[in-house]
């Protein structure tokens, strides 16, 4: 795909385009070089734009393979983008989350700015934990945010939390980069992270990781409710999440 117009609108539309396309998601991303002659421009334009896209949310760079490829939050283009299985078989296991705890569930991915919902599913309920789609909520107040960094080392989680206002978070939120570490070891032992009035007073959750055919963390269930309703039963509820979690996990593998 050449691109006719000279503008920098045309240029990022174009680089979208190619990344959207099967075959790039198909080969998990496309390296500069390959996009810049997709595209008909130079490499260094092409580079800073995907630093730009990158750097909104658009894209990612794969750290092992430095391939760009189209991020979750492009939601548009989510059928060629990462994890198209991850979208056709979770909706059943977020449906059966409900009907065990009557309360909503999301699906969750680790974003370039937070923790994305990119699947919610709720009970009809008068009073319920807002649904997330298409919104990012911070690493350091969220259940998900704690399952998604459980193979993180401290210092890529530290770097990741660097800037994050803790002081405006929950009362329960942690207080620190610190705290937070020690949260999400305790979060690792068991099995599945909790979260007391961290994000917003009143509202607790539960998550657990989703692994994909490597063993590696590519999303993570939860469930978030009133406190009143729920926290008394938030350990039980983060068991029943990580069961789910476990499952869908399994399906990814293909077992």
């Amino acid at each position: 795909m050449v691109v006719g117009g000279s503008s920098s609108a045309h240029r990022t539309l174009a680089i979208l385009t190619t990344l959207g396309s099967k075959e790039a998601a198909e080969r998990g991303g496309l390296g500069v070089v390959e996009i810049a002659r997709r595209v008909g421009r130079e490499k260094s334009q092409v580079s800073r734009a995907l630093k730009t896209l990158d750097a909104e949310g658009f894209v990612e760079r794969d750290r092992e393979s430095m391939l760009y490829r189209l991020s979750w939050r492009v939601f548009t283009m989510a059928a060629n983008a990462g994890h198209p299985r991850l979208l056709a078989v979770a909706p059943p296991v977020l449906r059966r989350l409900v009907g065990v705890l009557g309360e909503r569930v999301h699906l969750t991915v680790l974003s370039s700015d937070g923790v994305l919902t990119v699947l919610s599913q709720g009970p009809a309920r008068t009073v319920q934990a807002a649904g997330w789609v298409g919104r990012v909520t911070p690493l350091h107040t969220t259940s998900s945010g704690r399952a998604l960094l459980f193979d993180h080392g401290d210092e890529e989680v530290a770097e990741l939390l660097a800037g994050s206002r803790f002081a405006s978070a929950g009362p329960g939120a942690p207080t620190g980069a610190e705290e937070f570490l020690a949260r999400l070891a305790e979060a690792r032992t068991a099995g599945y992270a909790l979260a007391r009035e961290e994000f917003e007073a009143g509202l607790v959750g539960a998550a657990a990781p989703v692994r994909d055919f490597r063993g590696q963390v590519m999303a993570a269930l939860n469930v978030s409710a009133p406190a009143g309703r729920m926290g008394r039963d938030l350990d039980a509820a983060g068991r029943v999440v990580m069961s789910a979690a476990r499952q869908l996990s399994q399906s990814m593998a293909g077992c």
